[in-house]
């Protein structure tokens, strides 16, 4: 297992191997293989960020049994996308949109894609998988589903600030086999595992891979357990994956 994160120090940022509290500094991405350039800095020294500048977005929606309910239960992954504008960095604020009315947090597990993928078997899809990490799914729910609700869900989800991912970039974990918890403001609102997703990672990258080139840095958002909460200027959330770490981002208002 190794953990990854992306950094920025004065004017630079940079890829890093995360030991501790010390970062090793990389040439480039590590599923570029970018090799360390000998420079270390504290972890408090530096600002994180997410980790990866993805080339694309996407998202799987209605994935755990335990947030789908009494309703049908999907027969592929219901996939969306996310604009790049959407990400935000661990640490930075989700900010509320003007109009926004009702806005709700949805943690999950994310995946990042190491490599090309065109076509890909489920096998080969687990493969390309290069490492998860921690992610909030941010849904203005009137948008959404509400009276307000648009032809696509453009806005709902992918208002600027709505991805928040990171802090770091894990490899080696068993990603179908992970505790999920979020909090707000301290308090438990989801707990679930990702056994209880109904497509699990794999399946996932490999049916997307069939209608979308998948390409190293890609970002996919796997789905949100339980129910989800809405949230409003000045809650703290925390998005804690087993094995991962703790993403943590506070609400603002626009």
């Amino acid at each position: 297992m190794a953990k990854y994160v992306r950094f920025k120090r004065g004017a630079s940022t940079s890829y890093g191997i995360l030991d501790g509290e010390i970062i090793r500094a990389l040439a480039g991405s590590p599923w570029e293989g970018g090799a360390e350039t000998g420079a270390t800095h504290a972890l408090g020294d530096v600002t994180l960020l997410a980790p990866t500048q993805p080339p694309k977005i996407l998202a799987v929606g209605h994935n755990y049994r335990s947030h789908v309910g009494d309703h049908k239960i999907p027969k592929q992954p219901e996939i969306f996308y996310k604009p790049i504008t959407a990400l935000q960095d661990p640490g930075g604020p989700i900010i509320i949109p003007p109009d926004a009315t009702r806005v709700h947090l949805e943690g999950e597990l994310v995946v990042v894609i190491g490599r090309r993928t065109r076509n890909a078997s489920v096998t080969e899809a687990r493969a390309a998988i290069f490492g998860v990490t921690c992610g909030n799914d941010v849904s203005e729910r009137e948008w959404q589903s509400g009276a307000s609700k648009d032809l696509q869900w453009w806005r709902a989800k992918g208002a600027d600030t709505f991805a928040p991912c990171g802090p770091v970039l894990v490899t080696d974990l068993d990603y179908d086999h992970l505790r999920l918890q979020t909090r707000l403001n301290g308090e438990t609102v989801q707990d679930q595992r990702t056994d209880d997703m109904i497509f699990d990672c794999a399946s996932i990258v490999s049916f997307a891979s069939r209608f979308v080139t998948l390409t190293p840095g890609d970002l996919i958002y796997t789905g949100t357990p339980g129910r989800t909460s809405q949230i409003g200027p000045g809650d703290l959330i925390e998005v804690d994956i087993e094995g991962i770490g703790i993403l943590r981002n506070r609400v603002a208002a626009d």
